[in-house]
């Protein structure tokens, strides 16, 4: 048998590829992980950790407003979104050394440097040093999608990442694609006070949602004075002069020109496949992403694929479990196969939020079942109206006739930690009365959930 450095190489240290190295760690492999750039990826230094970091001074920016209504006094003019900005860099700093530390920790071998393949069991770093293992692990995640016509410039059309590095704030803001992504940004952006249009070509604003949930967010939105135009088109932009021209058009066919001092494009991501040496080793991809087995092995024997680089849901929290599916089978343990579709719950972190998992109503109605509903309204539990966050709903979609949940939906203040209680009941084969007879303390958000359930055995007591 072969001699290799490690029993495991992982190329990427963010959410999916650290967590990955830890895990084989723990079972008893020696693991070593690259990274080019800080420990913990794209996710914690320029993506899930430091967006919310600014969405947490938005909403004290926004909680100003409650201050008025108290009598008191509040001067924003001397605002300096520069200090906002630190905030969410220490935030993503302090959580990348706690990263390297857990490798540390973990007697994960950390190595700074670009890793290319050489060999089905070898990557060069940076051309000067080879790195062998048993086992590859590629979790190079993505990065902000291109498309043309709209390329990014950093200074006046923007990524996602030039976003989170602004130190100082556009007046006006328009930005491509209401994902949630799009989202979180017109939220933060609008907080303090850029007058900012959100552009869909779809007919609904975070397309992938429930359009009930959909509508809580949307409102709030109105209200707050962002605009969004779904059903349109960006045509071009024109970035002669001072700012940007963006020219869309809209379902009818007309067009209209938004002037801007600059524009996000969040339209996506795309796997950072390219320039590693896949075709060398022969790694099969389909456009752009590796295509892997039910643990995550791809076409090549030893060399396996995890998180946004794989045509699963681009989420960080799908990479690390991934990667534990993916070192599990590699350990020689018998992990359940690739994670069930239905158990992904996503998050909008806009205020306010969105936590979901399965069907929405729509997709139910388009795959034929036979279904039924239950939601149930905020303001119907206690303490959404003593905290002054009623705005929202509760949502189960579920079989009609066996009451089997397919999927969960919440919108409004903490839903994003609230669509947990729905989703391990639907991961243990619960069903709605086991959470409609489980006692809730009170007061507390959480009873919205109980009370869906009971909507949906036909109980509900508050609304």
């Amino acid at each position: 048998m072969a001699n290799y450095d490690y029993d495991l190489v992982v190329i990427g240290a963010g959410p999916g590829g650290y967590v990955a190295a830890i895990r084989a760690s723990q079972l008893g492999l020696k693991a070593a992980v690259i990274e080019k750039e800080a420990p913990g990826g794209v996710c914690l230094n320029w993506g899930c950790i430091p967006s919310k970091a600014l969405i947490h001074q938005a909403e004290i920016a926004h909680s100003v407003d409650d201050l008025k209504h108290m009598g008191a006094t509040v001067d924003m003019s001397g605002l300096d979104y520069s200090k906002v900005h630190q905030k969410s860099r220490d935030a993503a700093n302090k959580l990348s050394k706690g990263v390297q530390s857990l490798l540390k920790k973990n007697k994960v071998e950390y190595i700074q440097g670009t890793a290319t393949f050489t060999g089905p069991h070898e990557v060069s770093v940076d051309g000067k040093k080879t790195v062998t293992g048993t086992n590859i692990l590629i979790a190079t995640g993505s990065r902000s999608r291109e498309i043309p016509g709209f390329e990014f410039d950093g200074k006046k059309v923007l990524s996602s990442r030039d976003m989170l590095g602004l130190k100082t704030l556009p007046k006006k803001l328009v930005i491509l694609g209401a994902g949630a992504i799009g989202m979180e940004f017109a939220y933060v952006m609008n907080a303090f006070g850029v007058d900012v249009t959100v552009v869909e070509m779809l007919d609904q604003i975070l397309p992938l949602e429930d359009a009930d949930a959909v509508d809580v967010v949307a409102k709030a939105f109105k209200r707050y004075g962002i605009t969004t135009m779904t059903g349109t088109k960006a045509k071009s932009v024109d970035k002669k002069g001072k700012g940007v021209k963006v020219t869309v058009e809209k379902a009818d066919g007309a067009e209209e020109t938004l002037s801007a001092d600059m524009m996000l494009v969040a339209v996506g991501r795309a796997p950072n496949t390219e320039g590693i040496g896949l075709e060398s080793v022969g790694v099969t991809t389909e456009r752009g992403f590796v295509v892997v087995g039910d643990y995550y092995q791809s076409s090549v024997q030893g060399i396996y694929a995890i998180g946004d680089v794989t045509s699963s849901p681009l989420l960080a929290h799908v990479a690390s479990k991934e990667g534990e599916i993916a070192v599990e089978h590699m350990a020689g343990h018998s992990p359940e196969p690739k994670i069930d579709p239905d158990l992904i719950p996503s998050a909008v972190y806009c205020e306010p939020e969105i936590g979901s998992f399965g069907l929405s109503e729509k997709a139910a109605k388009e795959q034929g079942l036979k279904y039924a509903t239950a939601t149930f309204p905020y303001r119907g539990a206690g303490k959404s109206v003593a905290v002054e966050k009623s705005e929202g709903l509760v949502k189960l979609v579920y079989r009609a006739d066996t009451k089997e949940i397919l999927g969960g939906h919440v919108a409004g203040y903490n839903a994003t930690e609230l669509i947990h209680e729905l989703l391990l009941a639907k991961k243990a084969e619960l069903l709605p009365e086991d959470i409609a007879t489980m006692i809730h303390a009170h007061p507390t958000l959480s009873e919205a959930v109980m009370e869906g359930a009971r909507s949906a055995e036909g109980w509900a007591i508050h609304f």
